[in-house]
């Protein structure tokens, strides 16, 4: 009896040495993300924004040497962001918007305060002469653009379009147009400025020109005009063409085409003509993917834009004037972070294919010519790569790289020797626990349906022979989650919480579900989802059996949690199937999917009005509260900018009106992105608590 007590205690001993916690929460969260990777035109230099524990700052490298120098010298944990960074032409400048919220579905560009400052910060514009300057404020605005010339800077301010010099003086608003003008493009010469002034019902491409006395319309119609781009030589435009106004009301619960064409036109005339027209397909429809259409006039009169058309995101080419466009990549992979080269000759990108089968879950860089279409993957291996930029001496790149253990870091790579070169690796903290992560196994499996799926599975060796399980579902649902540390800031953080509950001793599952990017256009854009029905739940459901079928998962200790669309799939989990989930965190989640379609004013509605407003009812987390049984955290910041806190709110307030049990975490003036470190970690550990708790690891 005594040796057996004897065994039992130093197995115990055992067990809870190997899933002792190895590091915070905080240190898993420390990592210093990158963003805004920009490369100057002239000089071998790169720029970066770095997210270090909330406080953000701009690191510059300068050839040959590459080492990471701090431009800005901005101390607090604020949640001001810095975006739109941008060199001059001649590479003497840099400019950057610190504030706001530019992940937001809505009011990007209106100051957040996650600080609680007694004052509202603002949208700022700053400038800083290189290679030691200090910051200048510029003053308040938005979507700043450099002049060719590099004399000015022109931006928005309260929607209208201002300009200040670029070395010194007061700004001041360049001109005035009905509506909200956005999307700034100079021409080549600096003397003409595009941009497009939306008028709600339509909107134009509009060109202003220096010294001149009124503003030329390009081929006005009524239609949605976008995404204007100058020809090399800054006689013509390219421009893409929605559809405008309102159209007849349609079946609700039918998928359609969603039509768009490419228009190129004579600046000084103004006269347009269709040059492309999108095939009538579901997958001609308008690409939704990073960058949207991802036009550019390129060299030797091409443009360049991306389709969906073979099934995947690809890219094209075509010639200003006449002739049938070629596909430029090709296979069942997608490209995505596109960029052109400084000498409009080749696009960079990132794309999910290589040389191993697990690279459909991974990022590495490409590279095709435009001219001739020959493509090449310069970048392999177990990483991720992603984000690429081209260097002015075209031949280097950087790029955003991480591996499973790694968190992403700005590198080099010289496209001659394919050697890379990490830049800024003293800033990740000494403490950072890189060497207590597990790496990241793919599996696939089928849903009910058939639809075949794909996640990643995070475990820690050892521990008992029956653990509890975890499934993350991530938001968008234009996501995918990786093999490694993610290019996003949002899912960088999300893989660090699934890092930090495989070390608690939890098997985690990062599941892939429908509506996901990555895996052709019939998965992107499947049909009876979200609202229209909410298949893909039955992704979610199977990841949650998959789980319980493994032979190390205790099926009776199953919880799941995520945000956003993640939130909305948790909760749907937990309202459906709480005996298979029995605990969840919905972290800003929406609930109600039927206050989408509110009946439309005067005598006309879709003939299936009735029948999707109770598809859409029953597609939401709030008609099954009544089976709802599992514990449930929910979490929001009141200042959410992607989902309404109102979704979170009146969820509560059924659940007080149903007496039914649950607990909550609401971050005052923090929004969806927990842009305050503080917030960041409390969230994360209020996550992980909550599933400890429940699910006792």
């Amino acid at each position: 009896m005594t040796r057996l007590l004897l065994v039992c205690f130093l197995s115990l001993v055992i067990s809870r040495s190997v899933h002792a916690q190895s590091f915070t929460m905080e240190q898993i969260s420390s990592y210093p993300f990158p963003t805004e990777l920009i490369a100057s035109p002239t000089n071998q230099a790169v720029a970066w924004a770095a997210n270090e524990k909330g406080i953000r700052n701009i690191y510059l490298a300068q050839g040959p040497d590459f080492s990471a120098k701090r431009l800005t010298a901005f101390g607090n944990d604020d949640g001001q962001e810095i975006s739109s960074m941008q060199f001059s032409p001649d590479g003497k400048w840099l400019v950057f918007v610190q504030g706001g919220e530019h992940g937001s579905n809505w009011d990007y560009n209106i100051g957040i305060n996650p600080s609680q400052e007694l004052m509202m910060p603002k949208v700022q514009i700053w400038k800083i002469s290189l290679p030691a300057g200090k910051p200048e404020l510029v003053g308040e605005g938005d979507e700043p653009v450099i002049s060719p010339d590099n004399q000015a800077i022109t931006f928005i301010k309260n929607r209208q379009v201002w300009s200040a010099a670029l070395a010194g003086g007061s700004p001041q608003q360049l001109f005035e147009v009905k509506g909200s003008a956005h999307s700034l493009q100079w021409s080549p010469d600096g003397k003409s400025l595009a941009f497009v002034a939306n008028r709600t019902t339509h909107s134009l491409i509009g060109v202003f020109t220096q010294g001149g006395s009124q503003i030329k319309w390009i081929s006005p119609s009524f239609s949605r005009d976008v995404s204007p781009r100058w020809s090399p030589e800054g006689n013509r435009l390219a421009f893409v063409r929605l559809p405008g106004g309102k159209g007849e009301e349609l079946p609700l619960l039918v998928q359609r085409h969603s039509p768009w064409e490419i228009w190129v036109a004579d600046v000084q005339s103004g006269v347009g003509s269709k040059r492309w027209k999108s095939p009538e397909t579901l997958r001609g429809s308008v690409p939704t993917t990073h960058g949207g259409f991802n036009l550019h006039w390129a060299a030797d009169n091409k443009i360049v834009y991306l389709s969906y058309e073979d099934g995947w995101p690809h890219l094209y080419a075509m010639d200003a004037e006449v002739g049938p466009s070629r596909q430029l990549t090709k296979g069942n992979f997608m490209v995505e972070h596109i960029q052109l080269s400084p000498d409009g000759k080749s696009l960079v990108f990132s794309a999910n294919t290589g040389n191993l089968a697990e690279d459909i879950d991974r990022r590495h860089i490409g590279m095709v010519s435009i001219l001739d279409g020959s493509m090449s993957m310069v970048t392999a291996g177990e990483g991720i790569e992603a984000i690429p930029v081209v260097l002015s001496d075209l031949g280097t790149l950087a790029y955003l790289s991480a591996d499973h253990q790694r968190p992403l870091m700005p590198t080099l790579l010289d496209l001659k020797t394919r050697t890379p070169k990490l830049i800024g690796k003293e800033l990740l903290p000494s403490d950072f626990p890189s060497a207590f992560l597990v790496k990241p196994k793919q599996v696939v499996f089928t849903s009910s349906d058939g639809m075949e799926i794909h996640g990643q599975l995070f475990e820690k060796e050892g521990g008992p022979a029956k653990k509890p399980a975890v499934l993350f579902v991530h938001g968008g649902p234009q996501r995918q989650m990786l093999l490694g540390w993610h290019y996003g800031d949002y899912y960088s953080n999300t893989y660090a919480i699934n890092q930090y509950l495989a070390e608690m001793g939890f098997v985690v599952l990062a599941v892939n579900f429908r509506l996901g990017i990555g895996y052709g256009y019939e998965f992107h854009k499947a049909p009876r989802t979200y609202w229209q029905g909410a298949e893909e739940y039955l992704d979610v459901k199977a990841a949650g059996e998959y789980l319980a079928g493994l032979a190390q998962v205790d099926s009776a200790r199953i919880g799941i949690y995520g945000g956003s669309y993640g939130g909305y799939l948790t909760a749907l989990a937990l309202g459906k199937d709480s005996d298979l989930f029995k605990v969840g965190v919905d972290i800003h989640g929406v609930h109600n999917l039927s206050t989408r379609l509110e009946m439309p004013e005067g005598y006309e509605k879709a003939p299936d009005f009735e029948k999707a407003v109770r598809t859409a009812w029953f597609s939401s987390p709030l008609a099954y509260l009544d089976s709802w049984k599992s514990p449930v955290l929910f979490i929001h910041g009141d200042d959410d900018r992607n989902v309404q806190v109102s979704q979170t709110t009146d969820l509560v307030r059924r659940f007080e009106e149903k007496k039914m049990p649950f607990e909550y975490l609401m971050i005052p003036d923090d929004s969806h992105h927990w842009m305050k470190f503080t917030n960041l970690v409390l969230v994360n550990q209020a996550t992980v608590d909550f599933l400890k708790k429940h699910l006792k690891p």
